[in-house]
């Protein structure tokens, strides 16, 4: 195995040549004397692999060795580091990782779902054949938020992580603001022009964000990735007349990503949030990530930057590579698989917040007094309550009321939003949103 005691150059196998996969061979390409300084060792790419070799990818590969199975590149003999590229969480991608790991190699992966789904089980292997996972570009793109929480805050214990990391819903609800369009056109809006998916339910479903929270919870809070801990709910519940109200309220509605020390609980939340105009993370937008932790002795730190893109991302693939050449190798969440303690699955968080509420109340004598009553009987109370008639409001039309309110717990909010769509006085289903604070 090449390392940077021996002097010889660390061999590198990319599967993989998408968007990210062509930005590392170009990077590692253009800047090979300043990596070559760094690492301690040259950098040196041996073999590549995808599935078509005639692609125009505005890189040269034709001085590298082919594999048109990738699964070959972890048993080939010029390879020490094996970079996944592929993406998905089973199949080929997770088999060429066990397959490297299984061969003594080194892997670095841009995977989130992967990792998310088969951390412990990857983590374990890994330590066991001492091995290093690098995944720097799982989580962020170029923000370097895996290093910066799992090696420069380890003196730390983290009580809460914010993070706002999928770019996807920050440009939908963006042009939500921005251009007062509905969800839908937001989100055609953004397939358009390359932010969104054709199919793109992973990210404004919020399960995108969930991967990349489950890997950051498990470094901060020493416990085994769990995804069914998370707690996830997406964008596609919020409305134009939300956007609009939270504005005027003072905030901007974000999907945030919480994982949060409450007591003997770690708890983990993907949602949206209206987030106060006066905090930073209100004004991240685009394809920009920004995750906020505070730990007992540092205080609150912040990270932000681009979150995806060919040139942030493969920039983050490359700086694990460098630290694989330099020898720098620790467990792969911070903390020896063996002692990762498990995380309990999803379940009700208690912690305090206020809430925003947004509902359209029938047009009947005494609907306004029943659900603020139904409010004040789960111990909730109003901050500010308005009633946004339309300018042609007419006898007889349903009234839109909109409710923010003191801090409460989440148990007390949905039993009294049940009773209210049980006492017959909403004209359509309420939405629920959290406010969020730093």
């Amino acid at each position: 195995m090449s390392d940077s005691a021996s002097g010889n150059p660390l061999r590198i196998g990319i599967a993989g040549l998408g968007t990210v996969g062509a930005g590392v061979l170009k990077l590692l390409t253009q800047q090979q004397d300043i990596l070559a300084a760094r690492a301690g060792v040259p950098l040196v790419v041996t073999a590549v692999s995808a599935r078509n070799r005639q692609q125009d990818r505005g890189v040269e590969i034709d001085g590298y060795a082919w594999y048109d199975n990738c699964l070959d590149m972890a048993e080939a003999d010029d390879v020490d580091v094996v970079v996944e590229l592929i993406g998905g969480a089973d199949g080929t991608a997770k088999v060429l990782v066990e397959n490297a790991i299984a061969a003594g190699k080194h892997v670095v992966t841009a995977n989130k779902a992967l990792l998310a789904y088969h951390g412990q089980s990857i983590a374990e292997s890994a330590e066991a054949k001492a091995v290093a996972v690098g995944f720097e570009a799982a989580v962020a793109g170029g923000v370097p938020v895996i290093k910066g929480l799992r090696d420069g805050l380890a003196a730390n214990q983290v009580e809460r992580i914010v993070a706002i990391l999928n770019g996807t819903c920050n440009f939908v609800l963006g042009l939500m603001e921005e251009e007062e369009v509905s969800f839908e056109d937001a989100v055609r809006e953004a397939q358009d022009v390359g932010f969104a998916e054709a199919d793109p339910t992973t990210d404004i479903g919020g399960f995108d964000a969930a991967h990349k929270l489950s890997l950051l919870a498990s470094i901060a809070f020493g416990t085994q990735v769990n995804l069914d801990a998370v707690l996830v709910k997406g964008i596609d519940s919020v409305a134009a007349e939300d956007i609009e109200a939270a504005k005027e309220l003072g905030y901007r509605i974000k999907l945030i990503a919480v994982a949060d020390r409450n007591g003997g609980h770690i708890i983990q939340r993907v949602h949206p949030a209206l987030v106060p105009l006066e905090q930073p993370l209100a004004h991240v937008g685009g394809p920009g990530n920004s995750i906020v932790m505070q730990g007992d002795w540092v205080g609150t730190v912040e990270f932000g930057g681009p979150g995806a893109g060919e040139k942030p991302t493969a920039s983050a693939v490359v700086a694990d590579i460098v630290d694989i050449a330099r020898g720098f190798q620790v467990p792969v969440f911070g903390t020896p698989a063996a002692q990762l303690t498990p995380a309990k699955s999803a379940s009700e968080d208690n912690s305090l917040a206020p809430y925003y509420l947004r509902m359209e109340l029938a047009d009947k004598k005494g609907t306004a007094s029943t659900m603020t009553g139904i409010l004040a009987e789960h111990d909730i109370s109003i901050e500010t309550m308005i009633q946004k008639p339309e300018e042609d409001h007419e006898l007889g039309a349903n009234m839109p009321v909109i409710v923010v309110t003191y801090a409460t717990r989440d148990t007390a909010i949905a039993k009294a939003i049940a009773e209210i769509e049980g006492a017959g006085i909403l004209a359509g289903s309420p939405n629920v949103i959290r406010v969020e604070s730093l």
